[in-house]
């Protein structure tokens, strides 16, 4: 019968919270360089030139397409291979940030696309500049019907990043479990009050 020793795990806590602050500082870095870049990736692939589109589509294709654990070896394992390293913090954050990349694209694009052909026809009856046009008409309402799917794929990021090690694996997966599911939940809340208030204009 199994016999379940939490205060073992719970005297740890300094460590605990130690690895939940890594967590959250990885994925606030994370889900905004992350947006950013889904966001210029996703314009490349409406706006941008032929080979500038295919490029962009390919990093998408090969990151949708492979496993995160593996992207985040390839990272950290293979990159000094080509003289390049990196710690773990900063391999963690970069494997996060093109992951998320790559998804975001996908999701953001679905909301520039669209947009409503009246809008675009209004900014260029105001004379507005492209980048204007994209920044002030097109981007915030985008954002604003896509931001639940974007909210989930940035928790889906957050829970790549779990790595623990410990004698008692089982009673440290459970509060490491709830810890998570915690934090998902208010960073899932945060995002939804952010978004309106700082990112888009809610209507």
């Amino acid at each position: 019968m199994i016999e379940f020793d939490f205060a073992v795990v719970l005297a740890q806590w300094p460590m605990l919270l130690r690895g939940l602050g890594l967590t959250v500082v990885l994925t606030v870095i994370s889900a905004v360089l992350g947006a950013l870049l889904g966001t210029a990736c996703a314009w490349a692939r409406l706006h941008g030139q032929p080979v500038l589109r295919r490029v962009v589509g390919g990093y998408v294709e090969l990151v949708r397409n492979t496993p995160f654990i593996i992207q985040l070896f390839f990272i950290f394992f293979g990159l000094p291979s080509l003289g390049l390293r990196l710690s773990v913090e900063v391999a963690c954050v970069l494997a996060m940030v093109l992951n998320l990349g790559a998804y975001a694209c996908e999701i953001v694009r679905a909301g520039l696309q669209t947009t409503p052909r009246g809008q675009l026809e209004a900014a260029m009856s105001l004379a507005l500049t492209p980048w204007q046009t994209f920044s002030r008409v097109v981007l915030p309402p985008a954002l604003a019907r896509i931001w639940p799917a974007l909210v989930s794929q940035i928790i889906i990021v957050m829970l790549g990043s779990i790595s623990s090690r410990t004698f008692r694996s089982f009673e440290s997966y459970i509060i490491v479990t709830v810890v998570y599911l915690l934090l998902a939940i208010a960073l899932r809340q945060l995002l939804y009050w952010v978004g309106p208030r700082f990112i888009f204009v809610s209507r």
